[in-house]
């Protein structure tokens, strides 16, 4: 079995992206922990796209590829709200509530490698939607835009996100995947339309664009997969 190639070097850079980030998280530089996220999750698409065209793929990149995934859209995401919490609770114990996220983003990742009915679609929300979203709380608490990160930054908020988000990593709700049969209007037009927001909204608000994003994202999802199932 040949263990290094192109994928799996791309892999081991998400890992190392995140255990940047967690370096980072502990140190207090929340942001830079954040684009650890967003720098893992560059490594992280671009392996699978890898793997594909050296035809490289096998089981042991699919399970590299999670044990990655657990610590950059995991453990690094559960650092960050952990700290988030530390920095307006007066509570020792309550910033561990945070490290829900890492658990149930463990479990949705083996829940995923055993599942297949996810070869075309996700059920339940996939781990680097839920770090995205959650890379993005320190940038809209430090905007404080119409005062929205004053509640965010909250703990009792973070803890109900902590636990809403984890729910739905493990979830049997349907969610979908970027991925094209073909590129007609009519059989993606949900996905063009979702892909024209986010340019739109990135464009307009920024970093502060991706908890809308993510939450647009859940709710089309929701609508547009429930509906084929319908079907």
């Amino acid at each position: 079995m040949k263990i290094f190639n192109l994928a799996n070097l791309l892999t081991c850079l998400n890992l190392l992206s995140g255990c940047v980030g967690i370096v980072m998280a502990f140190q207090g530089n929340l942001e830079i922990a954040c684009m650890a996220i967003w720098t893992g999750a560059v490594f992280d698409f671009f392996d699978g796209f890898a793997a594909r065209l050296t035809k490289t793929n096998s089981d042991m990149g699919k399970e590299l590829d999670s044990l990655a995934d657990v610590v950059t859209f995991g453990v690094l995401p559960a650092m960050i709200i952990f700290h988030l919490i530390a920095q307006q609770s007066s509570s020792e114990w309550l910033p561990y509530a945070a490290f829900v996220i890492a658990a149930f983003s463990a479990l949705r990742l083996a829940k995923f490698n055993i599942d297949t009915r996810q070869s075309m679609g996700f059920i339940g929300l996939p781990t680097p939607a839920n770090a995205f979203f959650i890379s993005s709380l320190p940038f809209v608490i430090n905007d404080n835009i119409y005062g929205i990160g004053d509640t965010v930054s909250q703990p009792y908020f973070l803890i109900l996100v902590s636990l809403v988000f984890s729910f739905l990593l493990i979830s049997e709700i349907p969610m979908m995947a970027l991925k094209f049969k073909n590129y007609s209007w009519k059989d993606n037009k949900a996905k063009f339309i979702f892909i024209i927001t986010c340019l739109v909204a990135g464009v307009l608000l920024k970093v502060t664009a991706i908890p809308v994003i993510i939450i647009g994202y859940i709710v089309l999802s929701f609508f547009t997969e429930k509906k084929k199932e319908s079907i």
